[in-house]
């Protein structure tokens, strides 16, 4: 009963922080996107895992690995953002 009260929670926050990437984006700010990939992937998956959604094995790998990759971009990005900042 907690675990599922927690994977609804966690649902919830993935979906803030989507929506967060949206308003980024919107700002003209580059990072949304990755923010929106990355999180809009986990959601996916979590709700299609609650809901029972078959889903094929290769299409998860992929996924993950982009959503992966997606949040390796964004880290890379903000952390050169930031040491440009400190040394300027």
């Amino acid at each position: 009963m907690v675990m599922e009260f927690l994977q609804h929670v966690s649902i919830l926050i993935e979906l803030v922080i989507a929506s967060l990437g949206i308003a980024m984006i919107y700002k003209k700010k580059n990072y949304g996107w990755f923010f929106l990939i990355t999180f809009g992937i986990y959601v996916f998956y979590d709700l299609a895992k609650m809901i029972g959604f078959s889903i094929n094995q290769d299409i998860l790998y992929i996924s993950f690995f982009t959503a992966t990759l997606s949040a390796l971009i964004l880290a890379w990005r903000i952390y050169e953002k930031k040491g440009k900042k400190k040394f300027i």
